[in-house]
């Protein structure tokens, strides 16, 4: 099952670093927090990616392009060019990065790949990191035979907050004040149907079709009690450096 990771947005709420990156591209630990989303997902065996680019794009394929110069330790014969590598990484990732245009939104950038995706397939966004079980999401997203599955977290209240029953979401509200409500967490296992909900680039994901998926009954959850950190800010960003300089990141199991 492939991954889809949105990393076209402009970053504005980050703007001390997005003016010259896209916002995945931004260094933690030395790494684009986009190498450790996938970096994660590897470690349950999902080595397939598709990555929805916009913002700044080129920076993205560049590295993806020169992937094992970024990762590698290596010799240059400057007089015929060779470059000997050594020391490379282990990643054995099959990636591919799709231009899904300037100004689109979620929704719109999820529908242009649907042709690369399978029946079935994880998508999550380019600025967050977790230690969700995505052995069990998935687990919950199959057996539920629902056509969405969101990951239900609750840190401080500024998305789209979520009433659940014993199996499904039962209201979806974009973005309330905070008052301790689960939460979208940004991780979902979709059924490929879904983004016959998707009507254009100017479709939101987080409102029309999730919207639409709840009033259907088509929407289940998996609730997550752990780790979960986005990075829409510098603030944000400089709490995930301080975990990983302090060796206490969750999300970094490969050690």
């Amino acid at each position: 099952m492939k991954v889809v990771i949105l990393a076209g947005g402009f970053g504005t709420r980050i703007s001390e670093e997005s003016s010259s990156k896209p916002k995945p591209m931004i260094e933690i630990g030395g790494k684009p927090i986009l190498w450790h989303i996938m970096k994660y997902f590897s470690l349950y065996g999902y080595n397939e990616f598709v990555i929805c680019v916009g913002y700044k794009g080129y920076v993205i394929k560049e590295y993806f392009a020169n992937y094992h110069l970024h990762q590698s330790d290596y010799r240059v014969n400057t007089m015929n060019g060779n470059i000997e590598l050594f020391n490379q990484g282990d990643e054995n990732w099959i990636v591919d990065i799709i231009d899904t245009g300037l100004q689109t939104m979620t929704g719109g950038r999820l529908k242009r790949v649907k042709e690369y995706v399978g029946d079935n397939f994880i998508m999550t966004y380019g600025d967050g990191l977790s230690d969700v079980c995505l052995k069990s999401l998935v687990k919950r997203h199959f057996d539920s035979g629902l056509q969405a599955t969101v990951t239900a977290v609750r840190p401080p209240g500024r998305f789209g907050a979520l009433d659940m029953d014993s199996d499904r979401v039962t209201h979806f509200t974009e973005k309330p004040s905070g008052d301790g409500s689960f939460i979208n967490g940004g991780f979902f296992v979709l059924n490929k149907t879904v983004l016959d909900l998707v009507d254009g680039d100017d479709c939101i994901w987080e409102k029309g079709p999730l919207k639409k998926l709840t009033d259907s009954g088509n929407l289940g959850y998996y609730k997550h009690d752990g780790f979960w950190q986005p990075m829409d800010t510098l603030r944000e960003k400089n709490i995930l450096e301080s975990l990983i300089e302090k060796e206490r990141a969750p999300w970094i199991l490969w050690k």
